[in-house]
């Protein structure tokens, strides 16, 4: 027993001692009451020696660069944001503040440099002497690199007054300097874009291992719900989670012994890329959600594999060497579900191979292959971001098709006649070779009454019915402490003196009033209902309720409209378009205690 307790037992030999060979997958047995040093764990000393030992991980040639390979698909876009940048601002500058040179070499060395800025290259402050005014460029271009912290910018939107505009100007930052038009036109759903920043600090503010490390002390994080421990060693995925709450010890012990560490709903924790995703998810009209991955040195923690969402990989901490693949055949082309884990031989040449560093991103459509392994040198952070699962043409037409049968079979009697009685004769598999007059017949009424289907589609309905699964997906809006105020959440209701005080809401009908978002409420018609569906209410963990609505009486329809079409100004409760006064308060009323109403000025003096 002595010589047990000194023997040093690491998590992860623990947990595999106890796991029988075969799926990893499989339902995981209960600790035992001891634990013994499984047979295994000289497999992660050397996993140890491996990490620690240069070169183990080579660099791919050209990776540093970003060179592809080449494939079949549109070639990947690598953006330098720095030397694009730097390129621009010297070109305005040599057109509006020529310098003046006596000799003909230093024009010459000028004209060089500018030509090589064109192509993307950056200058190096040695290359020359510096020219006048060279240095306060140079200090805005640094300026530009570091661009206004993720802190500074989420403060800022918090005064912009659409909900879209937000979205869309954090979405810019994001992608920047690729503008929203040219990425939405030339990659999204196409191709994958690799933009290299040269600024460690972009990112920053946005998640951290220090966060992580403090989730994991001040909050209940579950194995197998909140994170997963992975590892990828020849050729082999392992999933290592033990039962119950992730503790700090043994997480950390995991890692220490080569595995990475997916946090797979860090908005539920951290405040900050809460506040990020729920403002991302107003510009996908889809829901954003993230996976925090952190990797030590030297290792990898999955296997080849794609995607069934658009994936933008924010690197955070340190440096990843990724690689992405084409689809492999059309069918895996913006595929409907992720795929398994592939074998190395089974995904052919990148077309893209490069090494992540911080304050860079790379983005890939849904079914591109990627695989990301860290460097002896370095461990790894980064966040993925994610949207538009579920959110194709064919998801719409499978709540679409089934309802406009519904209602052709109930309106068209040529959809309630019966099949000719000898249909069985020559239809079905055995005769799908047959020529016969009666099987042509046959395939053209089909034909016919799947055309008619499009006259009894009910489009808007199918398209509610979406987005009342977004609403459900979402996450809850961020106020900010104005926004607070001017809600319900800035009321002073409160117990004192024994009685309850300034419940009531003071509405009146000079009360000026407009939606806390755009996006946070949807009218569905539900057969003889109409339902108000709303995010306020939601949980920032993924479905963890159900979904939010209210019932609203028809009367008070055009009111909701009427919000929706004045936002994101601000409107009199006069104004609302209902019958009475009565009515108008109290549609306000009602939407403003489920948090989806402001109002311009505080309702209580503070």
């Amino acid at each position: 027993m002595e010589e047990l307790w000194r023997t040093p037992v690491s998590a992860l030999s623990a947990y595999r001692s106890m796991v029988p060979r075969g799926d990893p997958h499989e339902q995981l047995p209960r600790l035992a009451h001891s634990l013994t040093a499984s047979p295994r764990s000289q497999k992660i000393k050397k996993r140890r020696a491996k990490r620690r030992t240069p070169g183990a991980c080579p660099v791919p040639s050209g990776a540093t660069n970003g060179e592809q390979p080449g494939g079949s698909h549109p070639s990947p876009t690598v953006v330098d944001a720095a030397a694009a940048k730097l390129a621009k601002r010297r070109r305005m500058k040599l057109r509006s503040h020529p310098v003046a040179t006596p000799s003909g070499p230093r024009v010459a060395l000028q004209e060089n440099r500018e030509q090589s800025l064109r192509a993307g290259e950056s200058c190096s402050a040695a290359a020359a002497p510096p020219v006048a005014g060279q240095e306060k460029e140079r200090a805005s271009v640094q300026q530009f690199q570091a661009g206004p912290s993720l802190q500074c910018l989420l403060q800022e939107l918090g005064g912009v007054q659409h909900s879209r505009e937000k979205a869309a100007r954090l979405f810019e930052w994001l992608i920047a300097p690729v503008s929203s038009q040219r990425f939405f036109s030339q990659h999204w759903e196409k191709k994958p874009l690799l933009i290299r920043r040269r600024n460690p600090a972009y990112y920053q503010g946005l998640f951290s291992t220090a966060e992580f490390d403090a989730i994991l002390h001040d909050q209940e994080v579950q194995f197998g719900v909140n994170l997963d421990v992975t590892s990828y060693e020849d050729g082999k995925r392992e999933t290592h989670n033990p039962l119950g709450r992730a503790l700090p010890a043994v997480v950390w012990d995991f890692y220490r012994n080569g595995c990475s560490l997916r946090m797979l709903n860090p908005q539920a924790f951290s405040a900050t890329v809460w506040h990020f995703l729920s403002l991302l998810q107003e510009q996908f009209g889809s829901m954003a959600g993230a996976n925090t991955y952190l990797t030590p040195a030297g290792t990898q923690g999955f296997a080849p594999h794609y995607d069934d969402i658009e994936a933008f990989v924010v690197q955070l901490e340190g440096k990843k060497h990724w690689r992405v693949y084409n689809p492999r055949k059309e069918a895996e082309v913006l595929p409907h579900f992720s795929s398994p884990n592939f074998a190395q031989d089974e995904i052919g040449e990148p077309v893209l191979e490069t090494i992540l560093e911080a304050g860079d991103l790379l983005y890939f459509p849904r079914g591109f292959i990627h695989q990301g392994d860290c460097l002896p040198d370095a461990h790894s952070l980064h966040i993925t971001v994610s949207s538009f699962q579920r959110n194709s043409w064919g998801d719409l037409l499978e709540k679409l098709l089934p309802a406009a049968l519904q209602m052709a079979i109930e309106e068209d009697v040529e959809y309630r006649q019966g099949l000719p009685i000898d249909y069985l004769e020559y239809t079905g598999v055995v005769n799908s070779d047959v020529i016969d007059p009666r099987r042509s017949t046959f395939m053209e009424k089909v034909q016919t009454l799947i055309a008619k289907l499009m006259n009894y589609a009910p489009v808007d309905a199918a398209v509610d019915q979406k987005a009342k699964d977004f609403f459900h997906d979402c996450l809850p809006p961020v106020l900010t402490e104005t926004e607070k105020t001017l809600s319900v959440y800035g009321l002073p209701a409160r117990w004192e003196n024994g009685d309850v005080r300034d419940i009531d809401v003071p509405f009146s009908e000079n009360t000026q009033v407009r939606l806390l978002r755009y996006g946070i409420v949807r009218l569905c018609n539900e057969g003889d209902k109409m339902l108000l569906y709303y995010t306020t209410e939601n949980s920032r963990v993924y479905h963890k309720e159900e979904p939010k609505y209210c019932e609203i009486e028809p009367e008070y329809t055009d009111g909701i409209e009427f919000l929706l079409s004045s936002y994101p100004k601000y409107v009199s409760v006069e104004d609302l378009p209902c019958v009475t006064l009565d009515d108008k308060i109290a549609l306000a009323t009602v939407l403003f205690e489920k948090g989806l109403l402001i109002t311009k000025s505080p309702l209580f003096s503070v």
